[in-house]
């Protein structure tokens, strides 16, 4: 991006891509515009899309510590957020927004923003936005910038769709790929746990008894899924998205400040937030396919810190299971509790 082509890079949250984008935009970023002037409509210089709003926020205070000694600013515009508050942010002229695709095109229908001086436009983790449907948001949205601008996507995985929007929005880009989580899967302990339906609970509460487990993030299915699961945890929290920004947002730090011990989550938790100090990801419903259990293991084992994830397999889960034993191989072995509750079943 150094350079000012154009770039598609396949990254992976954790993969260092914020600081990839993030660097440049701080040091080309003009200070001597937005400081210091009237209140005013907002005027970025850059402009990053994402799909959720914790990686809007996790962008921009990304964004905020490379950009703090030059005096580059950054603040995040994303829906369940006081637009009150968004008004008066962009007035103060930040160089740069970090916007989800339906709260910026609220702004700019409300005309508290204008994107005609955007030199830098960076579309973060674009598959997911595609898979949200946020694909003709992000068209008006683009529409809207000069055509001379600076685009950057990243996307973890390359669906065809993506390739139309290179084609489409970009000036012979650069394509690039980018060092990611899945190329760090093996610093991960990977152990299966095969066990009935009916017990996945029971098991659930045998492994959280152990003491080595100091924080645990647990995915199921579907919000519902993960409702009634937390139900059965004591002191467990949820994250998904049906809930409220502010719930999502105590949860969040609630598990981060380790006030909370148990995070059950839906795959939104998957992708696009840097959770440092997970000990253990369980997959309480197996992932429907292997990139999604490489994002979602990809939430331990970061920073160089040890992890360990573990996968419950029951009955009605073996032929994907078995898809994901052969793209694995030899790493992911069968749990310990495994040969227990093996060795139990023969003395009974």
């Amino acid at each position: 991006m150094a350079r000012g082509a154009d770039l598609v890079g396949q990254a992976q949250t954790g993969s260092g891509k914020t600081g990839a984008f993030g660097i440049p935009i701080v040091d080309r970023a003009d200070v001597s515009r937005g400081n210091g002037e009237a209140p005013r409509i907002g005027a970025p210089q850059a402009l990053v899309l994402t799909p959720t709003r914790e990686l809007a926020v996790q962008v921009t205070e990304d964004l905020n510590a490379l950009g703090r000694e030059r005096g580059v600013r950054a603040v995040p515009v994303y829906g369940g957020h006081s637009i009150i508050r968004q008004i008066e942010d962009l007035k103060r002229r930040p160089q740069v927004v970090v916007a989800t695709p339906g709260r910026l095109l609220d702004h700019m229908e409300r005309g508290n923003i204008r994107l005609d001086g955007v030199r830098v436009m960076v579309l973060d983790e674009a598959d997911r936005m595609l898979d949200m449907g946020f694909l003709p948001d992000v068209s008006r949205i683009l529409r809207k910038t000069p055509s001379g601008r600076q685009t950057a996507l990243f996307s973890a995985t390359m669906p065809p769709a993506i390739h139309e929007i290179a084609h489409a929005q970009m000036r012979e880009p650069v394509w690039l790929r980018i060092a990611s989580a899945a190329q760090t899967v093996d610093t991960v302990e990977q152990f299966y746990l095969e066990v009935a339906e009916q017990d996945k609970v029971r098991a659930l509460r045998a492994l959280l008894a152990r003491d080595e487990i100091t924080s645990a993030l647990v995915f199921r299915r579907t919000r519902h899924r993960v409702d009634r699961l937390a139900r059965a945890i004591p002191g467990a929290e949820v994250l998904h998205g049906g809930m409220m920004e502010g719930a999502r947002m105590r949860a969040l730090r609630a598990f981060e400040q380790k006030r909370v011990r148990v995070l059950v989550a839906t795959n939104v938790a998957s992708r696009g937030l840097d959770l440092p100090e997970v000990s253990h990801v369980i997959n309480f419903d197996v992932p429907e396919d292997v990139d999604t259990y490489v994002h979602r293991i990809g939430r331990t084992a970061r920073a160089g810190r040890a992890g360990t994830a573990i996968t419950f397999v029951g009955q009605y889960d073996l032929e994907v299971f078995d898809q994901l034993r052969r793209a694995i191989g030899p790493a992911l072995r069968r749990h310990p509790l495994n040969l227990y509750e093996g060795r139990r079943a023969s003395a009974n």
